[in-house]
């Protein structure tokens, strides 16, 4: 079958103020077992381009495929995206199957398929075991019905069949790199780069956070064959930064150490970025010696929120000496620290942004991401929020990057001016200055400056945004009216 794989263009901050692109690793995750499968592939990256949907379109028809495959990694604030290319690839190519998949349309796939009928199938869940299944399916007019994780219509109606089994080893289905030959994908200033996935889900209960539901269960891939993966990508495609998807690598700290080794033995020139938690941090404290021989640069620390009863609430399960400690012992490694908090956890007031500054300032970090929370109906969170109202209609700005929950204490204005502040203070402070000048490592201190760079452009476009293109509400709306609303 001859299938177009569509990477849509995203709206987000994140996606066009840095004029720099990984390649979509999800897609490419599918694309690998269809390839091996015998299907004729190809990759359509419209946010690496920014594509029009006029340029999508045509593109496509130039292409001419059987089927096409959407999603993306920013699922909620792209769906929307997603609907409209869908409608408008139908009204030109209205013989063609249009199948898309990623954690929104997972959790709404009964909302999508009753309002969207332009698209065909949902896979819901992880998609590399079922895809295979469900394109031979398509190629052969096959009942759907006993396809396990898919949705469709039958009789006009949504249906859903049963969720598919997780994939037990990650490595039975390989990334289809050479996919992305066309597209130069570059990160950390413009350095030739990848995001890649060692492994999925997370062991922690964060009642903000899906990602424990939609993968269930952690996994890993083999250690070793990871590390000669991450090789062959240097070697072949010329890769100098990798990426880290993973909610959480570090959770198994016998298997992560048995890669960083592996990683080593390679002996190649690799930049690593990725996440992981504060407290795995402090506890991998004799081995962080590892971490930056293999070649980590930075780590994102999900820091959320300095007060404890609010950590508990959303049951982060960390404390503010693991998150001090965890800064404390990157600095010392020489790897930089990136602190995300978090706000609209709760209804703050004045105070609290104080608190919040004040906090932030005593565990020190290298750099610091503000963020917003974003309400998705799957997760337990939602129930909680659920009756709150919210500031922002436009589900392409749900990405953590715009205000949602509206406070009943502060007016929206004022709640981004401190966030803004609260920015200035953190990466304008001595201490940071100091270090983006005087760092004694060449190579931080270039990635310092390329930080600094897109975050200022950023903090300027959101300011301008919020303040003069957003469209303000004129009825009032609950999270909760807006889902069943939807």
């Amino acid at each position: 079958m001859k299938i177009l794989i569509i990477n849509p263009p995203h709206q987000a901050i994140g996606s066009r103020v840095p004029k720099e692109h990984l390649p979509p690793l999800g897609l490419l995750s599918i694309a690998g077992p269809l390839i091996d499968a015998g299907h004729e592939l190809k990759l359509l990256d419209a946010d690496y381009s920014y594509l029009s949907f006029t340029q999508i379109v045509n593109q496509t028809a130039e292409y001419l495929p059987d089927t096409v495959l959407m999603g993306h990694s920013g699922s909620s604030s792209v769906q929307p995206v997603i609907s409209k290319i869908a409608n408008l690839l139908k009204l030109k190519l209205p013989e063609i199957k249009i199948i898309i998949g990623g954690v929104f349309p997972t959790y709404h796939w009964e909302d999508i398929l009753n309002k969207n009928t332009s698209i065909d199938i949902i896979v819901c869940g992880e998609a590399e075991e079922v895809i295979t299944k469900l394109i031979y399916a398509v190629e052969n007019n096959n009942s759907l019905a006993n396809i396990d994780g898919v949705a469709f219509r039958q009789n006009n109606k949504p249906i859903k069949t049963k969720p598919a089994k997780i994939i037990q080893n990650l490595d039975n289905y390989r990334v289809a790199w050479e996919l992305m030959d066309k597209y130069n994908y570059t990160y950390w200033g413009n350095k030739k780069a990848v995001v890649v996935q060692f492994s999925r889900g997370c062991p922690y209960p964060c009642n903000y956070c899906g990602q424990s539901i939609f993968w269930q269960k952690w996994r890993h891939r083999d250690p070793v064959k990871f590390a000669k993966e991450l090789s062959m990508l240097y070697h072949k495609y010329g890769v100098e930064v990798i990426n880290f998807a993973d909610e959480n690598p570090t959770s198994n700290k016998k298997v992560w150490k048995q890669f960083l080794l592996a990683l080593i033995a390679e002996n190649v020139p690799l930049i690593l970025v990725g996440s992981c938690r504060a407290d795995n941090i402090a506890r991998d404290e004799d081995i962080l010696h590892l971490y930056k021989k293999a070649g980590f640069e930075r780590l994102l620390l999900g820091i959320e929120n300095y007060d404890e009863k609010i950590l508990k609430q959303i049951k982060k399960s960390s404390t503010k000496k693991d998150d001090k400690t965890a800064i404390e012992l990157l600095r010392k490694h020489n790897i930089l620290s990136m602190a995300t908090y978090v706000v609209g956890f709760t209804d703050e007031k004045l105070k609290d942004y104080f608190n919040s500054l004040k906090q932030l300032l005593l565990y020190d970090p290298d750099q610091i991401q503000l963020l917003y929370v974003t309400p998705h109906r799957w997760t337990p969170y939602f129930h909680t929020i659920k009756e709150k109202q919210i500031i922002e209609s436009n589900q392409e700005k749900w990405d953590y990057k715009h205000q949602v929950l509206s406070t009943k204490n502060i007016k929206p204005w004022v709640v981004i001016l401190l966030v803004k502040f609260i920015e200035v203070i953190m990466q304008s402070r001595p201490k940071a200055l100091k270090r983006l000048l005087f760092h004694k490592d060449k190579g931080l201190r270039r990635a310092m400056r390329w930080y600094y760079k897109i975050g200022r452009r950023v903090w300027i476009k959101e300011l301008f945004s919020f303040f003069f293109k957003r469209k303000k509400l004129k009825t009032k709306i609950t999270v909760n009216d807006f889902w069943t609303g939807d």
